[in-house]
C-alpha cells in the first residue's frame, strides 16, 4: 500500500476546491516535468493524500460517492494544469466503477477500504499483436484451487505509481475446472505480487510522464476472491463505457483550456504586434482578437458539452430505489451518445487550440526552452486513445436507424 495518509472529502464543492488548489500547484512544474520526463511521484502522493482519489467510493463504505459529472470536473481541472497527472487516475476511477457494478461485498469492502487509505489502482488492459485491440491474449488458468496469469500488457497508464493493478484476462479453462463462466475477468492484484514486472518503457511523443509502460505477468498466482467478471459491467446497460469516455473527454477539454490560457498569457506578455496591424501591442491586433474569440468559443463549446454529458452519465449510473445499480437501456444509450458528442468536441478543441497557440503567439512561442508544444503533444497523443470517427458512426446510426450504441465499454 501507498505510505500516504489520505484525507476524507465529503462534498462535491470540497472536491472542486481541492482540485483547483492542486491544479495551481501542479501547473507550476508541468512544462519542466514534461521536458525532462520527471515522473510525478511526489505529485501523485499529494493527490492521494488530498482524498480526491477516493471521491467515488460509495457512502456505504465511507466515501463521498460523488457523481460522474463531478469526477469529470475534477479531472478537467487537473488537466488544465498537467494532463499527465490528470490521466494517471483515469483507470483508477474506471476500475472503482467496475468494483461498484460487479464486485462482491467482500471485494468492495477490501478495495474501497484500500483506496480510502490512499491506495492507487492502475490498468493493465491493452495488448499488442492481436488483430484488434479487443483481442485479449493474457490468460487466466485454474491451478491448484487458484489461478495463474500469464501475458504482457502495454500502455499501462499509472502502473509506475500504483498499489494495485487491474488486469484484464481471458479465462482459459476448456474443461470447466474452475466452475467460472467463460469470458473476461479483471484481476485486482498488488504490484508486489511475485511474477509481476513493471517496465518504464513508455516513449510517446506526448503524455510523457503518465507511467504508461509495459507490465509483464509470468506465473502470477491469484485467488478467486481477486477476480471480477467483466461482463456484468460491460455487457449490460450500466453506463460503464460512457463513464470511462466522459473522463477521457474531460482530459481533452482540460488540455484545450490550458492551451488557451497559455496562449493568452504569452500574447499578453511576449508577442510583438505585426507591423501591418498599425497597433503597438499584439493584444490590440484586430485579427488576433478575432482568432482568440474563435478559440474561446471552441473551448467553451467543448466544456458545455462535457457538462451536459456528465449529467447524462449521472442519470445512467444512478442507483435504483432498491439500492441496485441502474440498468436502464435508454438512459445508458443516451449517455453514451452524449458523451460521444463531448468527446468529439473536446478532441477537436484540444488539437486545434494547442496547435493555434503558435499561430497567435508567433515565432517566439516556438522556443524549445518554453516547451509550449507540450500542450499539442499531449493533445495529439491522448486523443489517439479511441478514434472519434467511430463516435460519428454511432451518433449517425442512432439517428437514421434508431440503433443503440454497442455495449463494449468504449462508448
Amino acid at each position: 500500500m501507498t505510505a500516504v495518509a489520505a484525507d476524507r472529502i465529503d462534498s462535491v464543492g470540497q472536491a472542486y476546491s481541492i482540485a483547483a488548489q492542486l491544479a495551481t500547484e501542479f501547473g507550476a512544474g508541468a512544462a519542466l516535468r514534461d521536458r525532462d520526463r520527471l515522473l510525478p511521484y511526489e505529485e501523485l502522493d499529494r493527490l492521494s493524500a488530498s482524498g480526491l482519489l477516493a471521491i467515488t467510493v460509495p457512502a456505504a463504505f465511507g466515501g463521498a460517492e460523488v457523481p460522474p459529472s463531478a469526477v469529470a470536473e475534477v479531472v478537467r481541472l487537473l488537466a488544465t494544469a498537467d494532463p499527465n497527472i490528470a490521466q494517471i487516475p483515469h483507470s483508477h476511477f474506471v476500475y472503482l466503477n467496475l468494483l461498484r457494478l460487479a464486485g462482491s461485498p467482500d471485494q468492495q469492502a477490501r478495495y474501497f477500504g484500500q483506496v480510502l487509505d490512499g491506495g492507487r489502482i492502475a490498468n493493465a488492459q491493452s495488448e499488442r499483436g492481436g488483430a484488434t485491440v479487443a483481442e485479449i491474449a493474457t490468460t487466466l488458468r485454474p491451478v491448484g484451487g487458484q489461478f495463474r496469469i500469464d501475458g504482457a500488457k502495454f500502455y499501462c497508464t499509472g502502473s509506475l505509481f500504483a498499489d494495485l493493478l487491474a488486469v484484464l484476462t481471458r479465462l482459459d479453462d476448456p474443461e470447466g475446472i474452475s466452475g467460472l463462466p467463460a469470458g473476461e475477468y479483471i484481476a485486482y492484484l498488488p504490484v508486489s505480487t511475485p511474477g509481476v514486472r513493471i517496465v518504464d518503457d513508455w516513449n510517446g511523443l506526448g503524455q510523457r510522464t503518465t507511467g504508461s509502460g509495459t507490465v509483464a505477468f509470468d506465473n502470477v498466482i491469484v485467488g478467486a476472491d481477486q477476480l471480477i467478471e467483466r461482463s456484468a459491467a460491460v455487457r449490460a446497460p450500466t453506463g460503464y463505457g460512457a463513464y470511462a469516455q466522459l473522463l477521457h473527454a474531460a482530459i481533452d477539454a482540460g488540455i484545450a483550456r490550458g492551451a488557451l490560457t497559455a496562449a493568452t498569457e504569452f500574447v499578453r506578455t511576449s508577442s510583438r504586434a505585426w507591423f501591418e496591424s498599425g497597433v503597438a501591442r499584439a493584444i490590440d491586433d484586430p485579427l488576433l482578437i478575432q482568432r482568440f474569440g474563435e478559440l474561446a468559443v471552441t473551448v467553451t463549446a467543448a466544456e458545455a458539452t462535457l457538462t451536459a454529458a456528465g449529467l447524462a452519465v449521472d442519470a445512467a449510473v444512478a442507483v435504483a430505489p432498491d439500492g441496485t445499480p441502474n440498468r436502464d437501456a435508454a438512459l445508458a444509450a443516451h449517455a453514451s451518445l452524449t458523451v460521444a458528442s463531448a468527446k468529439i468536441l473536446a478532441d477537436r478543441a484540444a488539437n486545434e487550440v494547442s496547435a493555434t497557440l503558435f499561430e497567435v503567439g508567433g515565432t517566439r512561442s516556438a522556443a524549445a526552452d518554453l516547451n509550449l508544444h507540450h500542450f499539442w503533444r499531449n493533445a495529439r497523443t491522448h486523443t489517439l486513445h479511441d478514434p472519434i470517427r467511430w463516435k460519428y458512426q454511432h451518433i449517425g446510426r442512432s439517428l437514421l436507424h434508431d440503433a443503440a450504441p454497442p455495449l463494449h465499454g468504449v462508448i
